[in-house]
């Protein structure tokens, strides 16, 4: 798959809510994934990208989410993602935006960093 198809795939993917099935299906077994904020800023592998994702999962309840057409330039794409969420363990809802660059290397999502507010 090319840049631009992948890219493709991953927005349909997330604007379905199917996270999980996105990074089964797209990302390489030795993904990086780097957060601008939080405990755990960095996973390496695809089971940690994995336990990462579930764990969002199971801390927030997204009530709405938006996923922006991609940018596509080389081997690296962006994305836009708005998302109306609440924390389970807090209560508080609030609403995030954060932009999503990714890196694709022989058909697959090899580096993933996303930049949003740290505090």
């Amino acid at each position: 798959m090319t840049t631009q198809e992948i890219a493709d795939r991953l927005v349909t993917l997330c604007r379905q809510g199917q996270n999980h099935q996105a990074i089964q299906e797209l990302y390489a077994p030795d993904i990086h994934s780097i957060e601008a904020a939080g405990e755990q800023r960095e996973a390496k592998g695809l089971d940690a990208v994995l336990q990462k994702a579930q764990y969002f999962a199971d801390t927030m309840e997204v009530h709405d989410m938006k996923v922006s057409d991609p940018l596509v330039g080389g081997a690296h794409f962006a994305v836009t993602m708005y998302m109306d969420a609440t924390s389970k363990p807090t209560g508080k809802r609030e609403a995030m935006t954060e932009v999503c660059v990714y890196e694709v290397n022989n058909g697959k999502i090899v580096r993933e960093q996303f930049f949003y507010p740290a505090g």
